[in-house]
C-alpha cells in the first residue's frame, strides 16, 4: 500500500548509518581561524567563572560567620536562628559556586586544549577539546532538566504561598 492509497501513513525512510566525520585533514583553514579566535575567549570566560565560583563560596562562608553576629542589630534575633539562616545562606552560595565551577572548568579546558592543538597539531588535543565541550553541554543539559523538573513544584508552591498570604 503506498502513500497515495493511504494518505495518513507516516513517511518511511531507509536507515543509513552515519559516516564518521573524523577524516585526516578534515579541518579547513576557516575552521582553524574560528578555533584560534574562540580559544582566548573560552579561557577568559572560564577564568571569570572560576572567580565567580570563588566569590560565591567566599560569600557563603562570610554569611555563615556574620549571621550569628547580627543578633544585637535585630533585637530578638538569636544565635541559633542566625546559625540556621547563615547555614542556609552558606549552603545556597556554596552550591551555586559548585554549579558555576564545573561549566567554567569545562570551558577553560576546551579553550586550553584548542590552543594546544593549534600549537602542536596533536589530534589528541583536539579530541580532548571536544570532549570538554561535550561535557560542558551535558552538564548544562542536566541542569536544564533539573530546572524543568522543579519548575512545576515552584509554580504550585508560589500559588499556595499566595493563597496563604491572602487568607491569613
Amino acid at each position: 500500500m503506498s502513500i497515495a492509497e493511504n494518505p495518513y501513513q507516516s513517511p518511511q525512510t531507509e536507515a543509513v548509518p552515519e559516516k564518521p566525520l573524523a577524516v585526516q585533514g578534515a579541518l579547513t583553514e576557516d575552521m582553524l581561524v574560528y578555533l584560534k579566535g574562540a580559544s582566548p575567549w573560552l579561557r577568559f570566560v572560564g577564568i571569570l567563572g572560576f572567580i565567580s565560583a570563588g566569590m560565591m563560596v567566599l560569600w557563603g562562608l562570610v554569611s555563615l560567620i556574620l549571621f550569628p553576629l547580627m543578633r544585637d542589630a535585630w533585637g530578638d534575633f538569636t544565635v541559633a536562628l542566625g546559625l540556621v539562616m547563615g547555614g542556609a545562606m552558606a549552603a545556597v552560595f556554596i552550591g551555586m559556586g559548585a554549579l558555576i565551577f564545573f561549566p567554567s572548568l569545562f570551558t577553560y579546558r576546551f579553550g586550553g586544549k584548542i590552543r594546544n592543538y593549534l600549537r602542536t597539531g596533536a589530534e589528541q588535543e583536539l579530541e580532548q577539546a571536544f570532549k570538554n565541550n561535550k561535557s560542558l553541554w551535558k552538564f548544562v543539559g542536566i541542569l536544564c532538566i533539573i530546572y524543568l523538573a522543579f519548575l512545576p513544584l515552584m509554580i504550585v508552591g508560589s500559588i499556595i504561598a499566595a493563597f496563604a498570604s491572602v487568607m491569613g
